[in-house]
């Protein structure tokens, strides 16, 4: 609720308040094996609730690639914390102190309103994000809207302007491409793929795991009778090795079946599988 509504309900003694948030929530996460495996997506790399991911704002891989120069910086800079030699110290721009009340008058008095042509950028930037990539694949949903709006408004609040400009909104949808979508490539396809972040699934996986069980309920269909899990698993690879695509895994074999046991394709007894009575198209 904090993330998504921007507020906070809470209930004590029969009553029920309902608090504005007026916080932000920056987090980081390590990927689950400790090392970024590339032909996964986002969620499954780092394995936070679906519903989590969409939250954010701002969704920034930070990849440890082999880069000479950066590699080089980065181990001078390490060094130097232990060297006995001089150390330099950078002296900031703006003092702290200047820094804090800079930022307490902000939140105290600048609260940016959208203007007109910064709604219509707003709008219009929508609709392109919206309509990228193929009709299947989910690109951008309101909360993509949303998420735009706060950007452009903190980028207004940051220079204490009372409207949003147009060039507010070009920024926010700059940093959202260049953090929160290049996230939610589909590794396999390379497109941008939003419904990833939703469902945790990449919509190359979606479309083979829909493939696997029109395969299945098609097989159960054809056979009429319970058959053992390998046989059924065998039977499936050999329809996939027909079509020349790649056999299935005992992880998505076993997705398969509870996917089509909860559709109600059919039951699983122990090692054995039937069709849950007459199957209908």
């Amino acid at each position: 609720e904090v993330m998504e509504q921007q507020t906070v309900s809470v209930a004590k003694a029969g009553i029920v308040c309902s608090l504005n948030a007026r916080t932000a929530i920056l987090a980081s996460a390590n990927p689950a094996d400790s090392c970024y495996n590339p032909k996964l997506s986002v969620v499954e790399n780092i394995k936070l609730p679906k519903n989590l991911m969409t939250r954010f704002d701002l969704i920034w891989l930070m990849l440890d690639k082999r880069h000479r120069d950066n590699d080089h910086r980065l181990a001078m800079h390490l060094l130097s914390m232990y060297s006995e030699g001089e150390k330099k110290q950078v002296e900031p721009e703006v003092d702290a102190e200047t820094f804090r009340r800079y930022v307490s008058f902000a939140r105290q008095w600048v609260f940016p309103t959208i203007s007109d042509e910064a709604a219509e950028v707003l709008s219009a930037s929508y609709m392109d994000l919206r309509n990228q990539g193929s009709r299947e694949v989910i690109t951008a949903t309101p909360r993509i809207l949303e998420s735009l709006i706060r950007i452009s408004e903190s980028l207004a609040k940051m220079e204490l302007r009372e409207s949003v400009l147009a060039s507010d909104v070009n920024e926010a949808v700059r940093l959202l491409k260049a953090a929160t979508y290049a996230a939610a490539v589909d590794p396999e396809t390379g497109l941008i793929d939003w419904e990833q972040l939703i469902v945790g699934v990449s919509a190359g996986k979606r479309k083979r795991m829909k493939e696997v069980e029109a395969l299945l309920q098609e097989l159960l269909t054809e056979k009429g009778e319970a058959m053992r899990e390998d046989s059924v698993k065998a039977a499936l690879n050999e329809k996939l090795g027909e079509r020349k695509e790649q056999l299935l895994n005992d992880a998505e074999f076993s997705s398969a079946l509870r996917a089509a046991e909860q559709a109600g394709i059919l039951r699983r007894q122990g090692k054995m599988i039937e069709p849950a009575g007459p199957i209908s198209g």
